[in-house]
């Protein structure tokens, strides 16, 4: 085992040392308690089953039959959970055949951030996360469950689904993927309409035909952005079935793996605390999702994301050990936006068995953790097959099946995972340089301060921005406005730098998983709302963000004895009144960005 990673591990486990001590004690003495349908009134229960069949009836009654909770973020608007529609009553029919009972615990709010993308309903976007957490809980709640099954894909959910899991982490959990759309038109061709677009090249109806031709059936959308991230760090951190993240939805194999998960889920209960969430998930198993991001170029927003599930678990991580492990964790993988490649081609390349093969063959995971399968990480590099119809499991592929997509510890596309903590008087913030060139990765440049994207937008096409600059977009935190994703600046930003000029971004929002070519300093804290520096930089300031020394700096010394500015951001329509006590409660972006935790 790669001794900076295990020093790395050991400094989390210290650190966390009272607060995971407090968070087993809690699960401890709820599994304790033993199946908690025993404690429900005949009233209760009665509400509780009035619903199922007679056979259902019987088996919950007798209070021996594992009660499977489902909580779903199905909705038919986000192509990711369309396939969602009909799983319940699939699940149901698994769950007998299986010997135990499964019933729909509750639902949680899905928002897609491609629709909302620039919009005002984006703004709500992160709190999302929480109050699917929120959700689960609830739903969870009823106490009549011995697991649960949590179907969820996209941004926000999948993390709020793991917070939510984590607090009933006395059950056993299993996710379920749905699966990622076939490919449609290459990534590049998508980049290519877009940037066309931006340079007024082209109308919005050749725009709307490529981007309908990307996104174009049920199904995850097949960029490697936070969905795929997510699927990517629930089965590196065994909490969904090998093989099964990549799947194409309506398939065989799909159903297969789908029946194998309610399998699982039915089994696990009997097993003991060993099985249980809490078990399973520890501070390896945080570190292995933190080297799974690294080693894959998957999105920043889990360098918030993260942040939050370790803390649902009692665990407390920091930029600093995402950036320390990224020196160690070599980037394995191109795909979109950091090469032409989608999931699809990752998938079939060798995808995730390889992955995890080629990082515990080198000491670069750790293999000793709890998974829904039990203990080891090795079972996680079998690729699940279809002999007459059923699931059997397979040895993985040992070698990249195209080391264009895909690549070995040995022959890495970088020798570090591209995420870096840059520290400086502006503050502290993260970097992801995984598709940023080699030469971008120093600018030096003058500041234009801009309030909102679309400020940033129309300077472009007013001509003005045909310069080297840094753009800086202060109060895009999440104690301002939700902390939006400012994805909208990319394809303007990576023009200017295709002309030549030397370009970069330093906000206190944030980029998604999107985040490419151009060098963009993200997070920022303490954000422009809490008075932070960011609130202090004046156009024509001489910036320096330097992603090889790790730091962000303002080179105008004057900068510092300014005060900060500040801003009124209405905060009124689209629900969003309803969310301004959260504003006061959330944390830091180091912190989580939870008001929750």
């Amino acid at each position: 085992m790669n001794q900076r990673i295990i020093e790395i591990t050991n400094r989390i486990i210290e650190r966390s040392k009272a607060t995971r001590a407090q968070y087993l004690e809690d699960m401890q003495a709820a599994h304790a308690d033993g199946v908690t349908r025993k404690d429900l009134h005949c009233g209760n229960l009665a509400h509780a089953f009035a619903g199922c069949s007679s056979h259902e009836k019987k088996e919950l009654a007798e209070n021996y039959t594992p009660n499977l909770g489902i909580i779903t973020a199905y909705n038919d608007m986000l192509s990711a959970h369309k396939p969602y529609e009909n799983y319940p009553e699939k699940l149901r029919e698994y769950a007998i055949k299986h010997g135990a009972v499964a019933q729909v615990a509750g639902g949680v709010p899905a928002m897609c951030d491609g629709v909302t993308q620039g919009q005002t309903g984006m703004e709500l976007s992160l709190f999302s996360r929480d109050v699917i957490a929120l959700s689960a809980v609830v739903g969870l709640t009823h106490n009549m469950f011995d697991a649960g099954l949590y179907l969820g894909i996209c941004d926000k959910i999948v993390p709020g689904l793991m917070m939510g899991a984590l607090r009933f982490g006395h059950l056993p959990a299993v996710f379920v993927p749905g699966g990622p759309m076939p490919t449609g038109i290459s990534n590049d061709e998508k980049a290519r309409i877009r940037q066309e677009y931006a340079e007024g090249k082209i109308g919005r109806a050749e725009l709307l035909k490529g981007e309908s031709d990307s996104y174009h059936s049920p199904g995850t959308c097949t960029f490697y952005g936070t969905a795929n991230s997510n699927q990517m760090l629930m089965e590196i951190m065994g909490m969904q079935l090998p093989g099964s993240s990549f799947v194409n939805p309506g398939t065989e194999l799909r159903q297969l793996l789908n029946e194998e998960a309610v399998k699982v889920a039915a089994a696990n209960p009997k097993k003991g605390f060993e099985f249980s969430l809490a078990n399973q998930f520890n501070e390896k198993t945080i570190v292995n999702g933190i080297i799974g991001l690294l080693a894959t170029g998957g999105s920043t927003n889990h360098t918030i994301h993260l942040i939050a599930i370790a803390r649902a678990a009692g665990i407390i991580i920091n930029w600093e050990d995402m950036s320390d492990l990224s020196d160690v964790v070599p980037l394995l993988t191109r795909m979109y936006p950091n090469g032409a490649a989608d999931v699809n081609h990752f998938h079939a390349s060798g995808g995730m068995a390889f992955v995890i093969r080629t990082l515990l063959e080198n000491g670069i995971l750790h293999e000793d953790v709890g998974t829904i399968l039990g203990q080891g990480l090795t079972a996680y590099t079998k690729e699940p097959k279809i002999k007459n119809h059923e699931l059997v499991w397979e040895e993985g592929p040992t070698a990249s099946l195209n080391t264009s997509i895909i690549r070995p510890v040995s022959e890495p596309f970088s020798a570090d995972g591209g995420i870096k903590i840059l520290i400086g008087n502006i503050g502290r913030s993260v970097i992801k340089t995984a598709a940023v060139a080699p030469e971008n990765r120093i600018v030096e440049a003058p500041a234009i301060v801009f309030d909102e994207q679309i400020d940033l937008i129309n300077a472009f096409k007013r001509g003005e921005l045909e310069k080297d600059f840094i753009a800086v977009l202060p109060f895009q935190g999440p104690k301002q406005n939700g902390m939006p994703e400012l994805h909208q600046l990319t394809p303007t930003l990576t023009i200017l730098q295709k002309r030549g000029f030397n370009v970069a971004l330093v906000t206190d929002g944030r980029m998604s998983g999107a985040s490419g070519k151009v060098p963009a300093a993200i997070h920022v804290v303490p954000e422009a709302k809490d008075g932070g520096a960011i609130a202090k930089i004046q156009t024509g300031d001489l910036i320096r963000l330097d992603a090889v020394a790790g730091t962000l700096t303002c080179l105008n010394s004057e900068m510092e004895t300014r005060a900060p500015r500040t801003k009124n951001v209405r905060t009124q329509g689209f629900g969003r009144e309803l969310f301004n006590n959260l504003r006061h409660q959330i944390t830091s972006s180091e912190d989580g960005a939870s008001f929750i935790l």
